[in-house]
């Protein structure tokens, strides 16, 4: 959603980097191009003219001309203004002392609200709550039976006494959701209510009056990220009429400009709690205001992306993989393992976007070449292996890789290449485990050298019966002799250089 802002405020900044020192013009003509990209990104014209008033102050101040690098302390002072603009710091969801808590969700028709709903009961499931789903959209046809297929999918019971399309009184279910909760002993309540196409007055009244009755911990509005200033006019609108503690937007894998994340913060006061990337219950998690600036100037998001991975890999299977990896044991069964591993954390694309850097050129252009269909037909080529196949992939002669690919529906040069690839990243992953001291490599391989050689040495010194150099040059063990001939006689242990007694042959008829 951020690339095309992300472009022009990365563009902006690159031109002071080379600069030592800067003048007021300078920084004008910044503010100008940061002025250009927010307006571009469909960002509030309020919001932009306090931004650029603050960055413009605070560039001109004592803090960057007294800066050693004047040009990183103004990219310093816009990615703490766009943090502030995001909302500052992280704020988590308020819950009530005493369960359950109710958190009501209200925004507009086709905002994702329902299906964000599934989304937040498995994010508070996942955190040890016991949350239950309250369907009070009774207008939109077959809303309820939506609810309930998201919650059964979240693994959350959804509370649903009356059909829909129409039917019921959602005040009267939202008040019985709630006593129902607390019977059962659930200590979260998600309160889904009625989209409205637009400020529906008799809506609007509606969700006013499901406030009143359930007295809400949170009340989240959620907007679409994609609409642009109308989720601005709408927030105000929602926040005049119903009110609202938080803020929830969907549909930030989209492709809109991204005005909305940083205006609706600053106009309507309240901040974003939780972001919505895609369609699936695990494209969601808590809004981090520095990560997401972070993101939008290319500084990555190396937090998230550690925090995904956590989320998803085994701490046990890792350290397998490593000990595997450093002794280059690791089969196609571990690589397959943790492939499915990564595919859990989302696209390939947007795990890289999280990286340092990901918004510039080379990035981009090999981020556009990366396609999940690849991981795929690896998938495909590993499971149409047999167990001792994947434990040894050396067995895999021609007519092996031939019946594979058969079997996986590919072309043996496919096979032969996944083959080849992973003999090479096996060894290159043993010698940089080596390097960074995790065992393996070749900086191992020379210590076991090494000690073989030590262990050699002390095989033969320790030996019955040796002698020490020069004692005994004829080779007999003298230690079985009278003690006053164990001595070697005078001028023997000085024998001319060269000389080697043990070579002399006495029974030599030439030798007489």
């Amino acid at each position: 959603m951020f690339d095309t802002l992300s472009d022009r405020l990365s563009g902006a900044l690159r031109d002071l980097r080379g600069k030592g020192r800067l003048s007021d013009a300078d920084i004008d003509a910044t503010a100008r191009e940061i002025r250009i990209a927010l307006l571009e990104a469909d960002v509030a014209l309020p919001v932009v003219r306090s931004f650029i008033a603050r960055i413009k102050e605070r560039a001109k101040g004592a803090e960057v001309s007294q800066a050693l690098n004047p040009a990183q302390q103004v990219v310093k002072i816009v990615n703490e203004e766009l943090i502030g603009i995001l909302g500052g710091e992280t704020r988590r969801i308020a819950l009530a002392k005493e369960p359950p808590s109710v958190v009501m969700l209200a925004g507009l028709q086709g905002s994702g609200k329902t299906t964000l709903a599934g989304k937040l009961a498995r994010h508070l499931k996942d955190q040890g709550h016991t949350p239950l789903l309250v369907a009070c959209d009774l207008q939109r046809p077959n809303a309820v039976n939506q609810l309930q297929i998201v919650g059964e999918r979240a693994g959350v019971p959804t509370f649903a006494p009356e059909p829909g399309n129409g039917v019921g009184d959602p005040v009267d279910v939202a008040r019985r959701g709630v006593a129902f909760a607390r019977e059962k002993q659930y200590d979260i309540v998600i309160v889904d209510t009625a989209g409205r196409l637009g400020v529906d007055a008799e809506l609007m009244q509606q969700a006013s009056d499901i406030r009143a009755a359930v007295q809400p911990d949170e009340t989240l509005f959620v907007v679409d990220a994609m609409i642009g200033q109308d989720a601005v006019a709408t927030a105000e609108a929602f926040r005049d009429g119903v009110g609202f503690s938080g803020v929830v937007l969907t549909k930030l894998d989209g492709d809109a400009r991204g005005g909305a994340a940083l205006s609706v913060r600053e106009v309507t006061g309240q901040p974003i709690l939780f972001a919505s990337n895609g369609e699936k219950l695990e494209d969601f998690d808590v809004f981090h205001p520095d990560r997401m600036a972070s993101r939008i100037l290319g500084m990555g998001d190396l937090l998230t992306l550690i925090e995904q991975a956590e989320r998803v890999f085994d701490e046990e299977q890792s350290q397998k993989a490593a000990q595997k990896i450093s002794t280059g044991e690791l089969t196609l069964e571990d690589f397959l393992e943790q492939m499915l591993a990564i595919r859990k954390m989302g696209p390939i694309g947007n795990i890289l976007n999280m990286l340092p850097g990901a918004n510039s050129a080379q990035m981009k252009e090999a981020l556009a070449q990366v396609d999940d269909r690849q991981l795929d037909k690896l998938q495909a080529i590993i499971r149409g292996m047999t167990p001792a196949e994947r434990a040894d992939p050396k067995i895999i002669n021609g007519s092996r890789r031939l019946r594979i690919a058969n079997g996986s529906g590919v072309t043996v040069s496919d096979v032969n290449d996944l083959v080849n690839r992973f003999f090479e990243a096996r060894k290159q992953m043993k010698m940089m485990a080596g390097q960074f001291g995790f065992g393996g490599g070749r900086s191992a391989t020379r210590k076991q050298a090494k000690n073989k050689r030590k262990a050699k040495q002390a095989k033969k010194n320790s030996r019955p019966n040796r002698q020490p150099a020069g004692a005994n040059p004829f080779g007999a063990d003298l230690s079985q002799l009278p003690p006053s001939l164990q001595q070697m006689p005078p001028g023997l242990d000085q024998l001319p250089p060269g000389f080697d007694p043990s070579k002399l042959n006495f029974g030599n008829k030439k030798g007489k």
